[in-house]
């Protein structure tokens, strides 16, 4: 009882720092966010979606959740965050999981989940922030892990029946000694439901996010690597057929949507078609994403710098973390080679893959990189527990890993604009504190519907009940490049379109400004103007403009930043 007061504890500090942190309403509310709330108001209207409004790699599991809690609770940005909290609540206890199933320890356990409930900026951001579906990803790649690790296990004996080898008498060694069994009911023979349950979850993980590959592939690998070592062609023949199953019906919806819009498509898009704005040859694009993965990805993974920013967090502390880490590597790298342990490293080489080699590489925000932090975790937690049966006083690095990431969280929060926010490229980073007076003087003006850029349109739809509805057909890159991915509700544009009534919003884009006031001029239409912070409405316009209008002035692009 002591023990599992222990881990109630830990997670409970984790419940403490998401609160805190929304309490001190630190997080700005970005449209990707809006969009999530949306979707899930649709979803109680009647609209069933598949995935992400626009973006065909992320499943619509967070909308639907969404939905569920705005039907007992009400619809609110308080609403949505919770969800993710609640979520990442569970990520810790799967955690605590893994690292006491894999390592045969509840200390390794308790303290993969105490870094778990401690996180650098980067995992509290985007675990508290809703952007559709890596918070799902992170539970689902942690059950996958679960469920790997006990199919693992059935493996063993056929080997100890046909194959003994070293590492299974190590094993067994490592067992006893421990004398810790995580889940002892498990030991009865339930390997059918394991093998669908593992294929369920694989393939429910590539519908909800595609970042689900990056423990799916290695896991899978592993299973059919031990599963055909055992040369028995009907327990083969069985297993696979039981993980294709699940698998099918895991990712029922993928193949739904594949069916009606194409499977080439929705491949692309799994691949990065969102975000494919490299020309570079592939080679060197690739030569890219190592040095974003290295000097940009890595450091946000762990906490050494925010997403959003290049600057150092914790900085008198950062040279005894760096030090430690590099430590905890090195050790675990001489540990005992059970399947378990490359397991996870499998999960930090895929993710290193994907990166480098998919168009995602381009993007060196830190939600790519959160399966890094699972990763380190495990190997902290198995590594510190092995020095703490040495020298008890060095579980005291703990809590220095601890104190490190919680002062880079109350860091970041201290600086608010920007706060926490999901927001790496500085054009869009808008100050949304003032929205709620820009709303309350487009209700008074009247000026209801319009047109605006992405960061804009969204989060002004749902704070409004989208009463107040604007088309984000405005760029907001400095250069003035557009896309009509931005449009990722149609809808919109059709209402904006057919009103004889419109006003133009743009945010921290002068380029865009002189060209709208040219446009205005030259048609010659008059207009009013008010700024309120980040935002420039023009209303009163003498003549509506239409959806024609803007696609003369900005031509649109088939990919985005």
């Amino acid at each position: 009882m002591k023990r599992y007061l222990l881990l109630i504890s830990v997670i409970f500090s984790g419940l403490v720092l998401k609160v805190g942190l929304l309490t001190l309403d630190v997080f700005p509310f970005n449209s990707d966010e809006a969009i999530v709330g949306l979707m899930a108001r649709h979803i109680l209207m009647g609209e069933r979606p598949i995935f992400f409004y626009g973006q065909a790699y992320m499943g619509s599991l967070d909308a639907f959740l969404v939905a569920g809690f705005f039907s007992v609770f009400g619809q609110s940005v308080s609403g949505i965050r919770l969800v993710q909290v609640i979520l990442y609540l569970f990520t810790i206890m799967t955690g605590f999981w893994v690292g006491s199933q894999f390592f045969y320890s509840f200390r390794a356990g308790l303290i993969t989940a105490l870094f778990l409930a401690i996180p650098p900026v980067n995992t509290t951001l985007y675990t508290t922030v809703s952007l559709g579906g890596y918070g799902e990803a992170l539970l689902i790649g942690n059950l996958i892990l679960i469920a790997t690790g006990y199919l693992l296990r059935k493996s063993e004996n056929c080997l100890d029946r046909t194959n003994p080898r070293e590492e299974i008498g190590e094993r067994k060694d490592h067992k006893s000694k421990q004398g810790f069994i995580v889940f002892p009911l498990m030991e009865i023979d339930l390997s059918v439901l394991l093998w669908l349950l593992w294929g369920f979850l694989c393939g429910f993980g590539l519908w909800v996010n595609g970042l689900t590959l990056v423990y799916s592939v290695p896991a899978g690998f592993m299973i059919l690597f031990r599963l055909f070592r055992c040369k028995n062609l009907s327990l083969i023949t069985r297993s696979l057929t039981l993980m294709l199953g699940g698998l099918v019906i895991g990712s029922l919806p993928w193949w739904i949507f594949a069916f009606q819009n194409g499977l080439s498509s929705l491949i692309q898009e799994l691949f990065g078609a969102a975000v494919a704005v490299e020309s570079e040859p592939f080679l060197l694009r690739s030569l890219n994403h190592i040095l974003y993965f290295v000097i940009l990805g890595l450091p946000a993974a762990i906490g050494l710098r925010p997403p959003w920013d290049v600057f150092w967090l914790g900085l008198p502390l950062l040279p005894l973390i760096l030090l430690l880490w590099g430590k905890i590597v090195w050790d675990w790298f001489k540990t005992s080679r059970l399947p378990e342990y490359r397991l996870i490293e499998g999960v930090a080489l895929t993710l290193f893959l994907g990166y480098v080699f998919t168009s995602f590489g381009v993007d060196p925000s830190g939600r790519y990189f959160l399966p890094v932090w699972v990763t380190i975790s495990l190997i902290g937690g198995k590594v510190l527990d092995d020095w703490g049966k040495k020298k008890p006083a060095l579980l005291g690095l703990v809590g220095l890993v601890s104190l490190y990431n919680l002062w880079g969280n109350l860091q970041c929060a201290s600086s608010n604009p920007p706060g926490l926010t999901t927001q790496f490229y500085p054009p869009a980073r808008v100050d949304m504190r003032h929205l709620p007076e820009v709303i309350e003087f487009l209700r008074e003006t009247g000026e209801i519907r319009g047109y605006s850029n992405y960061w804009v349109a969204y989060p002004m739809a749902f704070l409004t009940n989208e009463e107040i509805i604007f088309s984000p057909r405005l760029p907001y890159h400095p250069d003035l490049r557009y896309t009509r991915r931005d449009d990722r509700y149609p809808i919109y544009t059709k209402v904006v379109d057919q009103s004889n009534k419109v006003a133009l919003i743009t945010t921290r884009n002068p380029a865009l400004d002189e060209k709208l006031q040219n446009f205005l001029q030259e048609r010659r239409i008059l207009w009013n103007e008010k700024q309120i912070g980040d935002f420039i409405i023009y209303y009163n316009l003498s003549e509506p403009i239409q959806i024609v209008d803007l696609e003369k002035l900005f031509i649109p692009s088939d990919a985005i930043q």
